[in-house]
């Protein structure tokens, strides 16, 4: 099996933020906006390079996102920047009015999802926010992994035509993608071969599923671990290829397991090949206030929890 190391740990939404500073320098259209979180979405330098392209909208979220929309009117590719909660919850009304049902081209861009967003507690840790955004028809949503795969993906939906919901997180993580890999929107990249069982996971849950791969594969268990940043649209193809030979799978993300990644894989399963399935995700529940790691591991959400997912799964085949 393929190992996976890294030399540095960065968080996700440095690489939203270099990304959006590279768009500044290649991309005239693209103009972004915050609502009164610069630092914390890394926006700093874009905004040094692009004063007269920046707007500072305050906390005044659903303002943002209108005003968004109707940049695009005028050619405008606008990046929005706050907490994922903010982004999503807050505004849902107006990203359904005046971006999806419109087909406005706004990025949504969503920084602190999830548990790992730490310290802050339950309040701002939003998990039910891939299920709010994938339902709304003519979203794209796109949740990386790793500083490379953000900020690929940030470089790649300014290309892209049409409303997308770019998630990423607070904490460093380690730094494993290749810097040169291709971000294809919609396509997911199998990372490991395996024959015993799939594990498709998204986001910090990537590289938690690697790691659980190495500890099966010492345990004599192959698995076949799927990166998919593209959550919609799913990329179907690559895990029915993948289960055809595996026969069983686990999804993993740092989501709820209702609505999330896991949903929509089911639905894939149903509607072409039934196949044991388990779920590594947070089990319809709020979060809390504690650090990354030992909220990860409380709500079942790392390498450990994901093991203990594919042997349950591997009983069901």
């Amino acid at each position: 099996m393929k190992k996976y190391t890294y030399t540095e740990k960065k968080d996700t939404r440095s690489g939203f933020g270099d990304g959006l500073t590279e768009l500044g320098r290649t991309n005239p259209n693209v103009v972004a906006l915050c609502a009164d979180l610069i630092g914390s979405l890394k926006m700093d330098q874009f905004i040094k390079e692009n004063p007269e392209r920046f707007f500072q909208v305050g906390i005044a979220e659903a303002n943002m996102i209108g005003i968004a929309a109707g940049l695009t009117i005028g050619g405008k590719i606008p990046f929005t920047g706050t907490f994922a909660n903010f982004s999503t919850g807050r505004v849902y009304d107006q990203i359904r009015q005046s971006v999806a049902y419109s087909g406005k081209n706004v990025k949504v861009c969503a920084s602190h999802a999830g548990v790992t967003l730490g310290e802050d507690g339950a309040t701002h840790q939003i998990l039910e926010d891939i299920g709010l955004m994938k339902m709304l028809p003519g979203m794209t949503v796109i949740n990386p992994c790793d500083y490379n795969q953000t900020k690929a993906a940030t470089l790649a939906i300014a290309d892209f035509e049409g409303p997308v919901y770019l998630r990423f997180g607070r904490p460093k993580v380690p730094v494993f993608m290749p810097e040169d890999a291709k971000f294809e929107i919609g396509k997911g990249i199998q990372l490991t071969e395996g024959t015993d069982v799939t594990i498709v996971a998204t986001g910090h849950l990537v590289w938690e599923s690697l790691q659980a791969a190495e500890q099966l594969e010492a345990e004599g268990i192959s698995a076949e671990v799927i990166n998919i940043h593209t959550i919609k649209p799913l990329d179907e193809e690559i895990i029915l290829k993948s289960i055809a030979k595996t026969g069983c799978i686990v999804t993993a993300e740092e989501h709820n397991k209702l609505g999330g990644l896991g949903e929509s894989v089911a639905r894939t399963l149903a509607l072409n090949t039934p196949t044991p399935q388990e779920f590594v995700a947070t089990n319809d529940t709020f979060g809390e206030s504690g650090t990354p790691a030992q909220l990860m591991a409380k709500y079942g959400l790392d390498a450990d929890a994901v093991v203990k997912a594919v042997k349950k799964v591997i009983s069901r085949k």
